[in-house]
C-alpha cells in the first residue's frame, strides 16, 4: 500500500482548513440574533437581555393594512412602523376615541400608549400630526403573538370570518372596515395557527409515545438483521417464488383477456375497431370491444414469452446472483460489525450538516444595520433611499416629504467582505457537497476493504483478519484519502450545478420564455443522468481501491472495464439484488407498521391497557413505519455494498485465476459448483 492521490488530499486538507476559516470569520461577523429576534424599525432587537427591550419579546405592527402577507413581515419589510412590546392588543380601540376620552377615561390612554413610540406621552398633539408622525398607531385589533409577531386575533362563527366575535372595525382614519380586509393583510394566518393547533397535538402525541416508538424501531431492527441472516437460506427461495408468481399471474391475465374477447362475440358493436369509434373520455367503451381484449392478450403473450426466454436463457447467471446474494449474507453473519456501520456516516454527515448550517447562518447575519427612508407620501422622491437615523432630522428630507421617516429596513453592507457574502455562500454550500460525499465514499471503501478480505481468506472464516473493518477504516484513512477525496469532488460539483440549475428554474418558473424552459429541462435531466452515472462508478471505484490499493483514476477505470466484459451478470445481479432488498424493506416497514397499528388502536388483548392514549394514533404509527424503512434501509445499504464487493472480486477471480494450483479460485464452494469448474488442488472453503 502506499498513498493515493496525494495532491487532491492536500487540496482537501487545505480546504477544509479554510472552510474552517470561513466559519470562524463568518462567527466575527454574524449575528444570529437576527434570525432569532425580530427587529423594530430603529434596528433594535425585540427581547435582547440587558437591553430596554428584554421584556418586549413581540413586534407590533402600527398599520397592519399596509402589509400583504405574512410571508412580507417576516421575510421583508412592511411599509409602517414596527415597535417591541411585551404583549399584543387585546382589544378594539383607535387613536381618535381614546384622544377624546383620555382625562375621563385616562386608564384607555395608559392602555393604548404601550402601542405607541416610546415616551411619547401626549394626548394634547393632534390627531392628524400623531398619525403624520407615527407617533401613534390609528388603531389597535386584538391579536395574538405567532413567530413572534402581533396577527390579528381570526376565527370563525357559523362560517363567518370574524375578530374577537366582531366582523367590522373602525380604521382610526374615519372609516369603518370588514375584518376580510385584515384577512387579507393577513393571507393565510388563520389556517397556519390552525395548524399550530394541531401541531400541539402532534407534540403530545410524541410526549407520551416515544418509547413505544423506540420499541418499535428496535423491533424493527432486529427484524431487519434477521432477514439478512436468512437470505443465506432463502433468496433461492424467494426470487424463483416472485418469478413464477409473475410468470402465474400473466397467464391468468391472457386466460382473462381470452375469456373476454370470446364472451364479446356476437355482442352488437364488439367488432368494431379503436378507429371506428375515435377518441372516448370514458374508456370504459374501449373494453367492449373485442380488439381491446385481443391487444392485451398479444401484449400479456409477448410479456410472458420474453420473461420464460429470459430464465431460459440467463438460468446461470440468476443462478451466480442468488449465490452471490447467500454469499453476502454469510459475510455479513461472519463480519457483524458492518452493521453498525452506517452510524458512523450518520455522525459523520450529521457534523457536515449541522456546521453548514450554523454557517450560512451566521453568513446570512453577516451585516450591518440598513436604514431607509420611509414616507407616506408616494411622490416622496427619496422614498426607500438609504439614511443615517441619528442625523436624519438634521436633513431637509422631513419638510420635503412630511411624514417620513427613517427607518430599519435589513443588514447588509458596502464593506469587501459583505460584497462577497454570496461567493461565501455557494463556497459553504460546494464543500458541504463535498464532505458528505467524502464521508459517503469513506463509508462504502471501509465496508469494501472488510468484505473483501473476507472474499480472499483461502480459509473462510479462519483467514479472515483480525478486526476487518477497523483495518479497513485505517487503510482507507492513511493512504486513500486523497482518492476518496477525488471521487467526492467530482461528485460535488455536478450536484452543485444541479442545485444551481434548480435554482434557476425556481426564479424563471414564471417566464413565458418556452425555450429557456426547454433548455433548463434538458440540462436538469442531463446532470441528473451524469450524477447517477458518477454514483455508480465512484462506488465500484472505492471496491477497486480497497482491493488493490491504486489511485481513482485507475481503478475507476480498471472498474469500469471489468464490468463492461460483466455486463449481463451486473444487470442480472442488480435486478435480483434490488428485488430482494426492496422487499426485505417492505416486509420489515409493512410488518412492524401492522404491529404498531394494532398496539396503537389498542387491538391487542394483552398489550390493550399499555397502549397510550392518543389525539392522532396515526404519528407514532406513521413514525415507526418510516422510521423502520430506514432502518432497514441502513442495514441493506451494507448488504448492498457487501454484494457488490463479492461480485467484484468474484469477476477478479475468474479473470486472474483458473483453479490451478498455481492459481486457485478463491471463491466460495457453492459458487465453484455452479460455475462447473473444479479445481485441481481443491481447498477448504
Amino acid at each position: 500500500r502506499h498513498c493515493t492521490d496525494v495532491i487532491c488530499c492536500v487540496i482537501f486538507i487545505v480546504i477544509i482548513l479554510g472552510y474552517i476559516a470561513l466559519g470562524i470569520v463568518a462567527w466575527v461577523h454574524g449575528d444570529p440574533r437576527k434570525v432569532i429576534y425580530p427587529t423594530d424599525s430603529y434596528g433594535q432587537f425585540c427581547g435582547q437581555k440587558d437591553t430596554l427591550n428584554e421584556n418586549k419579546t413581540i413586534l407590533f405592527y402600527f398599520n397592519i393594512l399596509k402589509c400583504a402577507s405574512p410571508v412580507v413581515l417576516i421575510n421583508l419589510q412592511c411599509p409602517t412602523t414596527q415597535l417591541c412590546v411585551s404583549k399584543c392588543p387585546d382589544r378594539f380601540a383607535t387613536y381618535i376615541d381614546v384622544q377624546a376620552s383620555y382625562r375621563y377615561k385616562p386608564d384607555q390612554w395608559n392602555y393604548f400608549r404601550q402601542f405607541c413610540k416610546p415616551g411619547f406621552n401626549n394626548p394634547r398633539k393632534s390627531v392628524a400630526q400623531v398619525l403624520r408622525d407615527e407617533d401613534c398607531p390609528s388603531m389597535i385589533i386584538p391579536s395574538r403573538p405567532f413567530l413572534k409577531r402581533c396577527f390579528p386575533d381570526f376565527s370563525t362563527k357559523n362560517g363567518v370570518l370574524t375578530v374577537a366575535n366582531q366582523t367590522t372595525f373602525k380604521d382610526g382614519r374615519g372609516k369603518t372596515r370588514n375584518v376580510t380586509d385584515l384577512r387579507e393583510a393577513a393571507n393565510g394566518i388563520n389556517n397556519v395557527l390552525d395548524a399550530r393547533s394541531v401541531g400541539m397535538k402532534i407534540f403530545e402525541d410524541y410526549a407520551i409515545s416515544w418509547y413505544w416508538i423506540l420499541i418499535g424501531l428496535f423491533i424493527a431492527m432486529i427484524v431487519s438483521l434477521l432477514f439478512l441472516v436468512l437470505l443465506r437460506f432463502t433468496a433461492g427461495v424467494l426470487f424463483w417464488i416472485f418469478i413464477f408468481g409473475v410468470i402465474g399471474i400473466i397467464g391468468y391475465g391472457i386466460w382473462h383477456c381470452y375469456w373476454e374477447y370470446d364472451h364479446l362475440k356476437g355482442i352488437p358493436g364488439s367488432d368494431l375497431t379503436v378507429y371506428d369509434i375515435g377518441f372516448q373520455t370514458d374508456f370504459r367503451v374501449y373494453l367492449q370491444l373485442r380488439q381491446t381484449w385481443l391487444a392485451f392478450m398479444v401484449i400479456l403473450c409477448i410479456v410472458e414469452v420474453i420473461i420464460i426466454l429470459m430464465l431460459i436463457f440467463l438460468r446461470n447467471r440468476i443462478r451466480i446472483a442468488i449465490a452471490l446474494l447467500k454469499e453476502g449474507s454469510r459475510a455479513i453473519g461472519y463480519i457483524m460489525s458492518t452493521l453498525f456501520y452506517p452510524v458512523v456516516t450518520f455522525i459523520l454527515i450529521a457534523i457536515c450538516i449541522s456546521y453548514w448550517a450554523v454557517t450560512a447562518v451566521f453568513l446570512a447575519t453577516s451585516g450591518e444595520p440598513v436604514y431607509k427612508v420611509m414616507a407616506n407620501q408616494t411622490l416622496c422622491k427619496y422614498a426607500n433611499l438609504t439614511c443615517d437615523p441619528e442625523t436624519f432630522n438634521t436633513t431637509n428630507v422631513t419638510k420635503l416629504c412630511p411624514g417620513a421617516q427613517c427607518t430599519f429596513a435589513f443588514y447588509g453592507g458596502e464593506s469587501l467582505y459583505h460584497k462577497y457574502i454570496f461567493i461565501f455562500q455557494l463556497a459553504n454550500a460546494f464543500v458541504f457537497l463535498w464532505l458528505v460525499n467524502f464521508a459517503i465514499a469513506l463509508g462504502q471503501c471501509t465496508l469494501a476493504g472488510a468484505f473483501a478480505s473476507y472474499y480472499w481468506a483461502s480459509r473462510k472464516p479462519a483467514d479472515i483478519p483480525l478486526w476487518p473493518l477497523f483495518s479497513s477504516f485505517g487503510r482507507a484513512i492513511r493512504y486513500h484519502t486523497g482518492s476518496l477525496a477525488f471521487g467526492a469532488l467530482i461528485l460535488a460539483v455536478v450536484q452543485l450545478i444541479r442545485v444551481i440549475l434548480e435554482y434557476l428554474d425556481h426564479k424563471l418558473k414564471g417566464t413565458q420564455n418556452s425555450f429557456t424552459r426547454f433548455l433548463l429541462c434538458c440540462l436538469k435531466c442531463c446532470f441528473w443522468c451524469l450524477e447517477k452515472f458518477l454514483k455508480f462508478i465512484n462506488r465500484n471505484a472505492y471496491i477497486m481501491i480497497a482491493i488493490y490499493g491504486k489511485n481513482f483514476c485507475t481503478s475507476a477505470k480498471e472498474a469500469f472495464f471489468l464490468l463492461m466484459r460483466n455486463v449481463v451478470r451486473v444487470a442480472v445481479l442488480d435486478k435480483v439484488t434490488d428485488f430482494l432488498l426492496f422487499l426485505g424493506k417492505i416486509l420489515v416497514a409493512g410488518g412492524v407498521g401492522v404491529l404498531a397499528f394494532f398496539f396503537f388502536t389498542q387491538r391487542i388483548p394483552l398489550f390493550a391497557q399499555e397502549a397510550p392514549t392518543l389525539n392522532y394514533y396515526w404519528v407514532p404509527l406513521l413514525t415507526v413505519i418510516i422510521g423502520s424503512y430506514l432502518v432497514a434501509h441502513g442495514f441493506f445499504s451494507v448488504y448492498a455494498m457487501c454484494v457488490d464487493t463479492l461480485f467484484l472480486c468474484f469477476c477478479e477471480d475468474l479473470e486472474r485465476n483458473d483453479g490451478s494450483t498455481a492459481k486457485p479460485y478463491f471463491m466460495s464452494a457453492s459458487l465453484h459448483r455452479i460455475l462447473g469448474k473444479k479445481e485441481l488442488s481443491p481447498k477448504k472453503a
